[in-house]
């Protein structure tokens, strides 16, 4: 089977395709033949210092094709997604859950014709989702749902900002709009917000025209700030987040954001603001998200896709920041 294979260190040019044996499972794994993989940030940010040579990409969908002795509950035929921390089914993010992650420092992820993932690592995909909108799923929808609906008492009438048009916060404002949240989204680009608009954004700010667009959020929402923040953007954008906030409200932090340093500036507990690390989420979590998904007849955006001998182009667009919503390559 073909597969991609990171060299450490080595970034996109770094992305070799090889020919690797096919793959057997354990007494509690299963195969699957992929059929579509998507990109993340971390995916770049993988590429261009993981110290160890993986197959990339913790985000993918496909078939069972050969079970496991002792596997039940999953069968050959199943159409299935990977989860990215597949030790972690329930219950409170504890290290032993999120030690191993799909696509990641020695872990192998999905970017190959065919893989291996425990059993208890893989959830079952309605009928409603192609592989590859399931394939957009795993990393950042998981996320926005852990963020919106995980870590506070949801309220129909909430609201929540959401930062840019990426992948984490185009399914954010799919979900919320689904269940009946105030959205504002900001981007540099006011085509990008056009399609947010179109996607059921309630208002949008451009903030290369409103730099100060934490007032410009508090105009949205008649001076109150927003319930909730999915902060995606980091040190530049964290003081604004919490600005934008209402008094007592609930900052999600996602993906670079934890590791770096908030700047200095409105404090979280002189206005009762709460801010929660967010580190994806669970099995049960992302089978909660998947019927939901189905229910409110939810489809994930999807940019572009690519084909698999185009792996490379699909990571520097990712890198260009052009797109709105997720990248896929169709395996």
């Amino acid at each position: 089977m073909k597969a991609y294979r990171l060299t450490a260190g080595g970034g996109i040019d770094g992305l070799q395709l090889l020919d690797l044996p096919e793959p057997e499972p354990a007494a509690d794994e299963v195969v699957v033949a992929v059929r579509a993989t998507s990109l993340n940030y971390r995916d770049l940010m993988l590429a261009r210092s993981n110290p160890e040579a993986i197959i990339p990409l913790s985000d993918g969908a496909g078939d069972v094709i050969a079970v496991g002795s002792r596997v039940t509950g999953v069968a050959v035929g199943d159409r299935v997604a990977g989860c990215f921390f597949p030790e972690w089914i329930d219950g409170a993010p504890r290290i032993e859950g999120i030690r191993v992650a799909l696509g990641g420092a020695s872990t192998d992820g999905m970017l190959a014709e065919r893989v291996v993932l425990r059993a208890q690592g893989v959830v079952k995909l309605p009928a409603s989702l192609t592989y590859e909108e399931a394939a957009t799923l795993p990393c950042s929808a998981l996320t926005a749902w852990n963020s919106l609906f995980e870590q506070v008492e949801f309220r129909p009438g909430h609201s929540v900002l959401l930062l840019g048009t990426g992948g984490v916060s185009i399914a954010g404002l799919q979900l919320a709009h689904a269940a009946g949240m105030h959205t504002v989204i900001t981007s540099s680009s006011n085509e990008k917000l056009e399609q947010a608009r179109a996607l059921g954004a309630s208002a949008t700010i451009n903030y290369r025209e409103r730099e100060d667009w934490d007032r410009a959020v508090r105009e949205a929402t008649a001076g109150r700030g927003v319930d909730q923040v999915l902060e995606v953007g980091g040190e530049g954008t964290w003081v604004q987040s919490m600005a934008a906030a209402r008094t007592g409200g609930h900052i999600a932090l996602i993906g670079g954001v934890s590791q770096d340093r908030p700047a200095a500036g409105v404090p979280l507990v002189g206005r009762g603001l709460r801010a929660t690390r967010i580190t994806v989420g669970s099995r049960r979590m992302f089978e909660d998200m998947l019927r939901a998904m189905e229910v409110s007849e939810i489809h994930p955006v999807i940019d572009r896709v690519f084909d698999f001998d185009q792996a490379p182009e699909a990571y520097r667009y990712l890198e260009s920041q052009a797109h709105v919503g997720k990248i896929v390559i169709r395996v």
